[in-house]
C-alpha cells in the first residue's frame, strides 16, 4: 500500500485560499494607501511563504527530518516564531524612530509656540506702556 499524504487536499485548498485571500487584502491595503510598500513586502512575501508550504509539504518534512525535528509542523512553527521575533525587532527600531521624531517635533512646536506667545505679549506691552506726556 502507498503512503498516506500527510496533508489532505482539503488542508491544502484552504491553506491556498487563505494565501489568495490574505495577497488581495495586501493589495487593496496598499491601493487605499492604509499599507506601505515596505511593509506590503513583507507580508506579500508572508502569502507566498504560505502558499509554498502549501504546495511543498514534502520539502518542509524533509527539512525537519534533516535538522533532527521530529514533524514538519514544529519546523513550521519554529520558522514562523523566529519570523515574528525578526519582524517585532524591525518594528521596534521603527518606532523608536518615530518616538525620537515626534519628540523632536514636540519640542520645535513648543519652542515655536513660545516664541509666538512672546511676540504677541511684546506687542501687547509696546501699545499699553504709558507715554511720557503724561
Amino acid at each position: 500500500m502507498g503512503e498516506e499524504p500527510l496533508v489532505s487536499t482539503a488542508a491544502q485548498i484552504l491553506v491556498l485560499g487563505i494565501a489568495g485571500i490574505a495577497l488581495v487584502l495586501i493589495v487593496w491595503l496598499v491601493r487605499r494607501g492604509s499599507l506601505k510598500e515596505r511593509f506590503a513586502l513583507v507580508w506579500t512575501a508572508i502569502g507566498v511563504g504560505m502558499v509554498a508550504l502549501a504546495l511543498l509539504r514534502p520539502v518542509l518534512d524533509r527539512l525537519s527530518e534533516n535538522l533532527g525535528i521530529e514533524s514538519g509542523t514544529t519546523t513550521l512553527f519554529l520558522i514562523a516564531i523566529l519570523f515574528l521575533l525578526g519582524l517585532v525587532l524591525h518594528l521596534s527600531v521603527i518606532v523608536s524612530r518615530l518616538e525620537e521624531k515626534v519628540r523632536d517635533l514636540a519640542e520645535a512646536h513648543a519652542l515655536a509656540e513660545a516664541a509666538h506667545q512672546d511676540g504677541k505679549s511684546n506687542k501687547f506691552e509696546a501699545t499699553v506702556r504709558p507715554t511720557d506726556d503724561g
